[in-house]
């Protein structure tokens, strides 16, 4: 489907340009301050795209009307491909161009936090440097960091898109 291919990989793609760029600061600038309201409300959006896109199918291919079911099975094929390509390109980065990321990331992570949390902190990037050991530990814990939001905005989006054809008394 065009529309699944469409708005799978556009989201995917703004992934994968915000991902190298926040690598590559953390890489160039120690002192970087984060924010994680930011970072999940730049992923609603992003994810949002999922929303035009079932919306897109519905009109388009469907004569305007959807299934909450079928409206769920679009927009999960649209996460599944935006993940895809961030996990994919995440990969080919991770591996080729910054095999030391975990070290930047930990020191950045360990910079900022709160002396009384150092504890948890070294016990959650000792977890991650676990799940790193391989590719498919990489590949798992990449997709888990944008698939999730993706099938929530899919749920919210097949909920409001959802439109049944009108039953016709045929007697």
């Amino acid at each position: 489907m065009k529309q699944i291919l469409i708005f799978g990989l556009l989201p995917g793609v703004i992934w994968i340009v915000v991902m190298i760029l926040v690598a590559n600061a953390m890489y160039t600038n120690p002192d970087l301050e984060t924010n994680d309201y930011l970072g999940f409300a730049l992923m609603l959006v992003v994810f949002s795209l999922i929303f035009f896109g079932i919306r897109d199918y519905r009109n388009k291919k469907l004569d305007g009307y959807i299934s909450f079911w079928k409206a769920v099975k679009t927009g999960v094929l649209m996460a599944l491909v935006a993940t895809a390509a961030y996990v994919g390109i995440w990969l080919f980065y991770y591996y080729l161009f910054a095999p030391d990321f975990l070290d930047v990331f930990s020191e950045f992570l360990l910079n900022a936090t709160p002396p009384s949390e150092l504890d948890s902190t070294t016990k959650y990037l000792d977890n991650i440097r676990n799940w790193y050991s391989n590719p498919f530990g990489v590949a798992l814990i990449t997709a888990l960091e944008v698939l999730p939001i993706g099938l929530i905005v899919t749920l919210i989006s097949a909920f409001i898109l959802k439109k049944n054809k009108p039953q016709t008394d045929e007697a």
